[in-house]
């Protein structure tokens, strides 16, 4: 009995690796607004559900690093859920506090950028599966503002 109730775990476990499974991908980092404490950047993630029917997402979340440290991360509850068969774009508010951008002042340097490492963790609630994370990892180089396009 034991030996046909591996089995059928064997089988239901490939039959759920073989499935098609969401993607995701950073297609856009930039930056959104200052505050009086705080420059925020915002992340666009694109979501491919392949499934005909929507997925809710139960959460996001994300560390943004610079100079191999964290400067920003935060967690977005409930951000709402993926069309079906569609590809839909989730948007990731980044804020950066001024006191850390000041600390990176040697990498920000003459090219006035910070290069950053992004790491987002989707999570979203497959049914029958239950829930499932996507991992993304995203990095590159951001242009800090300057005063026209702050006030532009």
């Amino acid at each position: 009995m034991s030996q046909l109730l591996n089995k059928a775990k064997n089988f239901v476990s490939e039959k759920v690796n073989e499935m098609a499974k969401p993607e995701a991908s950073v297609s856009d980092v930039d930056f959104k607004r200052v505050s009086k404490d705080s420059m925020e950047y915002l992340v666009k993630v694109a979501v491919r559900n392949p499934y005909s029917t929507p997925i809710p997402i139960c959460e996001i979340r994300y560390s943004f690093k610079s100079a191999s440290r964290e400067i920003a991360s935060g967690t977005i509850p409930d951000p709402g859920s993926l069309k079906s068969k569609d590809t839909t774009m989730v948007d990731v508010p980044v804020k950066v506090p001024y006191s850390i951008l000041m600390s990176l002042a040697r990498d920000i340097g003459a090219d006035w950028d910070i290069d950053y490492q992004l790491d987002i963790r989707l999570i979203i609630d497959l049914p029958v599966i239950g829930n499932f994370t996507i991992p993304l990892s995203h990095s590159g180089e951001i242009k800090l503002p300057t005063l026209s396009t702050m006030f532009a």
